[in-house]
């Protein structure tokens, strides 16, 4: 390892590296540890097939993201996650590095191919996922496992048509059961699967996720079978293993808050209509047991029925859910006419926007990034969802901030990282404050790792990972993370003042209902 390499934040010597540590330089904002309950999570996130690594070793066979990869133009980098973070070979200094900067929990996914392969139980994957959570409880860190991140094995694909054979639902229990007995003694939170409409939307809507089908009804196939899915593994936890292993089992969604253009009727409602077709479409059947009925009205015959049996087995399907929350966009009506095909994002009649007019939503990541900081748009998702949806426990699953790839000396200054967490933590208290039962945070991500189609051309960690070493690398966002997790206070850079409150625009009803300030 380098002399910048990092075992420990605090044994790292940053003078070597011609760094100050930004740990010097502090800011009392009001927002700290002590603004969150004191049994709080506070954990970053991850998933095996961005994080693992070692694709063919340990008996790990291929998933549709190892196959995808080896077509061409598919990944903007041209890279593959043959090797990621090789996770699968350092992840007890990984976990080390966790406890040295304080968080409490730890997500990650169960690779399907490495645990699972072709129906049989692999001992060489069940013996790394076992020395993984017994080394996070070791150091006081609680394991969060996602059954499912994305990496359908490639056998069942190339089988059976994966998630849109409704067979499918028996191989995924089979899983998840393996999943349960192995290590449900010592795992209390389950997340059957992460963002599934984020997934399928871009696997059977557009195709440019695997297996790459672009279809008006195969996408809702799919999300249908999903949900069967997770119906029957959380009917399977409950009535053979919760009672005795004391767990919770949820569903991970992707949340975007859509803030009208006008604030008029037509607008509005494409708002609405946006949250039901992204949020909605998973949520409401876990929580009610139906869909939305702007799906139902929109997409009529295309969209699946559930049976009363299903229904019934869908509604009250989590302990607790999961958010995936980012940034936020505008949004407006779009009507359909005859001219435009069917199809998931014309179902939806409403235009998605990142600014209006040249206005943006929020402060941009980089010039061309998706992502803008936008904390009151959490806000108000949390407080939406605490009102249409029974205000369920929420742990929020991913938040976090895009860099463009850069070399580590240009990467470490991540100011806007931190402005992005203060102004999230800080609106995500004050939900709690008015009562959403929000319980945990996780920060997406540890490390900067392999971003799917994006390969490694934007990072989200709060350390660098050197490619060529493995080092971990840790950014100023890593000691901020570090100081505001000490029980007694909660530091930030001069230079990170987060815009908490929303900005106006010309032509553009933006003031919001409840503007959150600063403590």
């Amino acid at each position: 390892m380098t002399s910048c390499s990092m075992v420990s934040l605090c044994s790292l010597r940053v003078a070597s590296c011609g760094i100050a540590s930004p740990a010097a330089q502090k800011l009392n904002t009001g927002i700290s540890r002590l603004s969150f309950p004191k049994d709080f999570i506070f954990g970053t996130s991850s998933a095996a097939a961005q994080y693992e690594g070692a694709a063919a070793e340990g008996g790990r066979k291929p998933s549709i993201w190892d196959h995808w990869c080896t077509l061409p133009d598919k990944i903007d980098d041209g890279s593959n996650p043959s090797i990621t973070m090789d996770q699968y070979h350092r992840y007890k200094e990984d976990v080390r590095l966790l406890s040295d900067l304080g968080v409490n929990a730890y997500r990650f996914s169960i690779s399907w191919t490495r645990l699972f392969p072709d129906g049989r139980v692999n001992p060489e994957g069940l013996a790394y996922y076992n020395s993984l959570i017994n080394s996070l409880l070791e150091h006081g860190i609680k394991p969060f496992i996602t059954i499912y991140h994305w990496d359908l094995p490639q056998a069942l694909q190339e089988s059976m048509g994966g998630w849109t054979n409704k067979e499918i639902v028996d191989k995924y229990v089979e899983f998840a059961d393996i999943c349960f007995a192995a290590f449900g003694d010592r795992v209390k939170h389950w997340i059957t699967f992460n963002e599934p409409c984020h997934s399928l939307k871009y696997c059977y809507a557009e195709g440019i996720w695997p297996p790459g089908v672009k279809s008006d009804t195969e996408v809702y196939i799919a999300g249908h079978n999903t949900l069967l899915a997770h119906a029957a593994a959380v009917k399977r936890y409950r009535e053979k293993y919760q009672a005795k292993q004391g767990g919770k089992i949820g569903i991970s969604l992707d949340g975007f808050w859509y803030e009208p253009v006008y604030q008029i009727p037509q607008d509005v409602a494409a708002s609405y209509r946006a949250l039901d077709f992204n949020l909605g479409w998973f949520l409401s059947p876990v929580v009610y047991g139906y869909y939305p009925e702007t799906m139902r009205a929109n997409v009529g015959g295309r969209l699946p029925h559930f049976t009363e049996e299903e229904a019934r087995n869908l509604m009250g399907s989590i302990d607790f859910l999961g958010l995936n929350y980012y940034t936020s966009m505008y949004v407006k009506d779009s009507p359909s006419d005859i001219w435009q095909p069917a199809g998931y994002n014309t179902d939806m009649r409403a235009k998605t926007l990142f600014d209006v007019d040249g206005i943006p939503i929020g402060p941009k990541a980089y010039e061309t990034s998706w992502l803008s900081i936008v904390p009151w748009g959490f806000y108000k998702l949390l407080n939406y969802i605490k009102k249409e949806y029974n205000n369920p426990t929420i742990f929020v699953t991913e938040n976090g901030f895009n860099q463009v790839h850069a070399p580590y000396k240009d990467s470490m200054d991540d100011n806007e990282r931190i402005q992005y967490l203060t102004g999230h933590y800080t609106n995500m208290a004050q939900a709690i404050r008015d009562g959403a039962d929000v319980q945990g945070h996780f920060i997406w991500s540890f490390l900067d790792c392999w971003e799917w189609k994006s390969g490694y051309t934007n990072h989200f960690g709060l350390f660098y990972v050197d490619r060529n070493t493995q080092d971990r690398l840790p950014k100023k966002s890593a000691y901020w993370v570090k100081n505001f997790l000490k029980p007694d206070r909660g530091l930030i850079l001069p230079s990170a003042t987060p815009p908490l409150v929303q900005p106006l625009g010309k032509n553009v009803a933006l003031a919001p209902a409840q503007a959150v300030q600063a403590f």
